[in-house]
């Protein structure tokens, strides 16, 4: 067992980059839930690290936006606004867009078949209603497409600002909206993929980045929900 799978004791030679993806991945899953406080006494005991190599790790995740470093106060799980997820959302469409028009004119029939396998593995797991491998094989298929797209700068750019969301998507819901409808989106994408349109694949692109808007859209809305309670028990407690 990894020490990722663990979330156990780190190798010192891989310490750094273990503990930066570790707790990037806490964050993700909800574990360290967005505008929460960083335990950096808990974090340590249960990774078996010591303060400093953890702080390391934190300034990594500052660097990143997903916290925030408060002098004298440790850290906080960066919570994403409404404002920052209505700038961040049509951005991503857009660099989405110049991906498939440079996957277009650079891919390989080989990429094409390995893309198209994921696509159809990705719509059987929506078939079963098995959201978490579905949001796997698609982000497996964005990844495809942008090491297609063969520019560093674009795909650097896109995993920056997708990585400021993520800690979002812990709180989508159970079956997403139109989900159908992103599906299919995705269908006509790969046609275009493999016809090599990139004009196509762009129009469509632009076009699919409203589920993702909608989708953010309930998990900020579940967000403020749960911070409002939070609120409410604080007052009734007080007094």
């Amino acid at each position: 067992m990894t020490a990722h799978q663990a979330h156990g004791v780190i190798l010192r030679k891989t310490l750094h980059d273990e503990l930066v993806t570790l707790l990037r991945n806490m964050i993700i899953e909800g574990e360290l839930r967005p505008g929460s406080r960083v335990a950096e006494s808990r974090l340590c005991d249960h990774f078996g690290v010591s303060r400093t190599p953890l702080r390391e790790a934190l300034k990594v995740l500052s660097a990143e936006g997903l916290v925030r470093l408060l002098p004298n106060k440790g850290a906080t799980v960066v919570r994403v606004t409404r404002k920052e997820m209505d700038e961040i959302v049509p951005v991503l469409g857009a660099l989405e867009a110049l991906a498939g028009e440079l996957a277009c004119a650079n891919i390989h029939g080989d990429e094409i078949l390995r893309i198209r396998n994921i696509h159809t593995q990705m719509v059987e797991r929506y078939r079963c209603g098995d959201k978490q491998s579905y949001n796997e094989l698609n982000r497996a298929i964005h990844d495809a497409i942008f090491e297609a797209a063969n520019n560093k700068a674009l795909r650097e750019t896109y995993n920056m600002l997708q990585t400021r969301l993520r800690s979002l998507f812990s709180l989508t819901p159970k079956v997403p909206p139109h989900w159908a409808a992103a599906v299919e989106d995705h269908e006509q994408m790969m046609r275009a993929l493999e016809a090599q349109d990139g004009v196509r694949f762009a129009a469509i692109a632009r076009r699919h980045i409203r589920h993702k808007a909608e989708v953010m859209q309930i998990a900020l809305d579940t967000l403020e929900a749960r911070a409002d309670a939070k609120h409410n028990r604080t007052v009734q407690t007080v007094t």
